[in-house]
């Protein structure tokens, strides 16, 4: 950043602190629920979501050779095989739009095409089983069905609009991956893969959560989730220990420290401007909850773009973001608008976006987004004139 920017950045700082009323009531309710959400998020989101996504994206960068990456998910790859394990990994991976980052970020910097590696950025979070049984149960089948559709159907065509506008820009930075030497395989690919797995599992069964029925299959589950999870875990530092040299434990845990302190110091803060501006689910922060369900009643086309918006920017944990749209239905919020928030929202947020950026840059991140909102729009507004 230049001296200039960071000179404008400051200004704007003092200026607004300068002229900031901090002794009217809705501050203070919006700073405290940017601490609560910070304090909520630190507890429940950073130990078991983004620390193991740390090491398993600190393992992709170390481990996963970069000719794998390429031949599955790199631009020269089959569409058909790139796309398809980009749009089915959301399906294995129950995260949020913030724990999929450091993943995101090491198949991206190990040479998947921009066009697969932004569909699996917006799959992991939006095509997510749990969530979308949910969604059926609680808004309706149509409604869970419609989200299923439009997550697997988005996931491709972000993807190919983003490799489609920067396909010159592309084409260059796969040259500079092509001209890597290939890498000799030191162990099987087999306990590779286990170990990966091994993480994957452990992430997935530890953020299991509490279904809303006390019988089923996924009541059963979250009942020995820790069983499960702790098997994997064990899994895990089996596999590291009697397969990976010293150097290489070494350079994992350097790599997973990278991207802890490229991603976390971001996430936080944009954590805290999002519980600023709008609060948890349920408390009044600096923008009044009621002028949002105000804002997206009926299914006009401001109402839709309007959700999509307002999705984008909130952060939703795994599966919150049915519940918040269920009392924001019980307010007056139209079916259109629902499904647009729960097509952009659980795939974006404020602090994604900033981390986004640090990633692919500005030009791309905007790009990625406005792809998101639009597609968002269109579907709540095609849905809403049906249902």
């Amino acid at each position: 950043m230049s001296d200039r920017k960071k000179f404008l950045w400051i200004v704007s700082a003092f200026l607004l602190f300068y002229f900031l009323p901090a002794d009217a009531p809705r501050i203070h309710g919006a700073a405290i629920e940017a601490l609560a959400m910070l304090h909520e998020y630190a507890r429940e989101h950073v130990l078991l979501c983004l620390v193991p996504a740390f090491f398993i994206a600190g393992a992709i960068s170390v481990f996963v050779s970069q000719q794998s990456v390429m031949k599955y998910l790199g631009s020269q790859a089959k569409k058909i095989v790139s796309y398809s394990v980009a749009a089915v990994s959301g399906t294995i991976l129950a995260v949020c739009s913030c724990t999929v980052l450091p993943l995101f970020a090491g198949i991206y910097a190990r040479g998947a095409g921009i066009g697969p590696a932004s569909a699996f950025l917006y799959s992991g979070p939006a095509i997510n089983v749990l969530a979308i049984i949910l969604t059926a149960r609680v808004l309706g089948f149509e409604m869970g069905l419609a989200r299923a559709i439009g997550a697997i159907v988005f996931s491709i065509l972000i993807g190919l609009a983003m490799a489609f506008i920067f396909r010159k820009e592309e084409e260059k930075r796969q040259e500079g991956f092509a001209s890597v030497p290939i890498e000799e395989p030191t162990r099987p690919l087999w306990q590779t893969v286990w170990t990966m797995a091994s993480m994957v599992i452990f992430l997935v069964f530890a953020n299991w959560a509490a279904p809303k029925l006390e019988s089923g299959t996924w009541a059963a589950i979250y009942n020995v989730k820790w069983v499960l999870a702790g098997l994997a875990l064990l899994s895990t530092i089996w596999a590291t220990v009697k397969w990976f040299s010293r150097d290489e434990q070494s350079e994992w845990l350097g790599a997973t420290w990278g991207y802890g302190l490229q991603v976390l110091p971001l996430l936080f803060s944009g954590v805290l401007l999002a519980g600023f501006l709008l609060g948890r689910p349920g408390h009044e922060a600096l923008i009044p909850s009621q002028y949002v369900a105000a804002l997206v009643g009926g299914n006009s086309i401001f109402s839709n773009f309007f959700a999509s918006i307002a999705g984008a920017f909130m952060y939703f944990a795994t599966l919150t973001e049915v519940p918040i749209l269920q009392g924001l239905m019980g307010a007056g919020m139209g079916k259109g608008p629902a499904l647009a928030l729960l097509l952009a929202g659980p795939a974006l947020s404020l602090p994604n976006m900033l981390v986004i950026r640090s990633i692919m840059g500005t030009k791309k991140t905007i790009a990625y987004v406005s792809l998101v909102v639009i597609l968002s729009t269109l579907a709540g507004i095609i849905y809403g004139t049906f249902f």
